[in-house]
């Protein structure tokens, strides 16, 4: 006869292995009936998957301003412009120092229209300025031949000031290349450089692109482009003589004579 403790230790067992059988029934079946749900509704497993995947999409594009239009500067994050980042837009119109631009997001199908649904009827414009460049008449007019009508522009945020944005502005060159308008003109002696307004000036960004741009500058310089262009002999002689104080008051002395 088996002593007592060995057959309590055998029943143990035993509980303890049907016990893990029947777990495993358990989990088998709740795997099954899970299945069959999926099989037998199979379209609203797969609407339910794109549902949740749209949402998160759209949840994460907001977070991020993804594919937010923004209507004024002020809309813009702040990380936006600290980071230097670049919008896409189109030129609306030419101003004394700048451009006004409507802002073109990320345009993603399904969501993009669904999100952007409040904007189709207001149409906010960005106040632009060339960071570290004066424009002058004939830069304007460049501009405005250039640019117009509603030519696409990337700019390269580079600091805030008020409701104006200080940007590199840069335009498509073919399909792969694009060129900084910023150095355009002053390379064709259509503009003068100027103080980046809104930065440090011991600041490296400030430093990096001040000396990108004056490189810019001393080509037209050199080249004697646009306002760097030099006075032909004659013009030169007649500015002279007009600034001569004798020759003013010969001038006088004939006209009282005649």
């Amino acid at each position: 006869m088996p002593p007592p403790q060995s057959s309590a230790r055998k029943d143990t067992e035993y509980s303890m292995t049907d016990r893990q059988h029947e777990d495993r029934e358990s989990s088998r079946n709740i795997i099954t009936i899970c299945s069959q749900f999926a099989d037998d509704h199979l379209t609203l497993v797969r609407n339910l998957s794109t549902g949740l995947a749209v949402a998160g999409v759209i949840i994460i594009a907001r977070s991020i301003k993804l594919v937010t239009k923004f209507h004024a500067s002020s809309q813009i994050p702040r990380h936006f412009v600290e980071r230097n980042l670049t919008l896409y837009g189109k030129v609306d119109s030419v101003t004394e120092k700048g451009l006004r631009v409507e802002h073109v997001p990320v345009h993603l199908p399904i969501i993009s229209p669904l999100l952007h649904l409040k904007d189709s009827t207001c149409k906010g414009l960005l106040s632009v300025h060339f960071a570290g460049v004066e424009l002058t008449a004939e830069g304007r007019q460049w501009l405005q031949e250039n640019l117009l009508p509603a030519k696409m522009v990337w700019i390269k945020l580079i600091s805030q000031k008020d409701d104006i944005l200080y940007c590199l502005v840069s335009q498509n060159k073919g399909v792969l290349r694009t060129y900084c308008i910023n150095e355009e003109l002053l390379r064709q002696g259509l503009a003068r450089t100027a103080p980046i307004s809104g930065l440090l000036p011991d600041s490296r960004l400030y430093w990096r692109l001040h000396r990108r741009l004056h490189r810019a500058e001393v080509k037209a310089e050199r080249k004697s482009r646009g306002l760097w262009m030099e006075d032909s002999l004659w013009e030169r002689a007649k500015k002279a003589l007009r600034d001569n104080r004798i020759f003013s008051l010969i001038q006088k002395v004939f006209r009282k004579t005649n």
